[in-house]
């Protein structure tokens, strides 16, 4: 059973920490669902993603900002747990903001994603956007 709840919601935040990918799906060209797993950063009031510029599900992205994320797992014990957020993409121009946003990615994939990028500094091909949640489920948390 799903229950409704807020992103900022402690218990949410809490399960996303221990995440490293959600799934992100979208609207395709032809009106029909595409679904890929992302890495992700949660924050209270969104979550935050990077991409390269001119993919497929970047230019759905800004065709059509409607997305869903899904996280879920299997405690040791069976309980199945998630959070599925449904929301519009925003993408990020060039701050202060994002930067900062970057160095948090770099600290949670690190160093992984620093040798996908070959430095710290986040590529000038990339894209990030902020995913602002209107509705939010979850089951299994606490």
């Amino acid at each position: 059973m799903t229950a409704a709840a807020h992103l900022s919601d402690p218990p949410i935040q809490a399960y996303l920490a221990t995440r490293d990918v959600v799934v992100l799906a979208g609207v395709g060209p032809d009106g029909g669902p595409w679904a890929t797993p992302m890495w992700f950063l949660p924050a209270p009031d969104a979550l935050f993603m990077i991409s390269v510029d001119g993919l497929p599900k970047v230019k759905s992205l800004k065709r059509d900002p409607r997305v869903a994320v899904v996280a879920e797992t299997t405690t040791p014990e069976g309980v199945i747990q998630g959070v599925a957020v449904k929301g519009r993409v925003e993408f990020l121009p060039d701050s202060d903001e994002r930067r900062r946003l970057a160095e948090r990615f770099l600290d949670k994939y690190h160093p992984r994603l620093e040798r996908l990028w070959w430095s710290r500094a986040m590529p000038g091909n990339r894209v990030m956007f902020r995913i602002a949640p209107e509705r939010v489920r979850l089951w299994g948390l606490p």
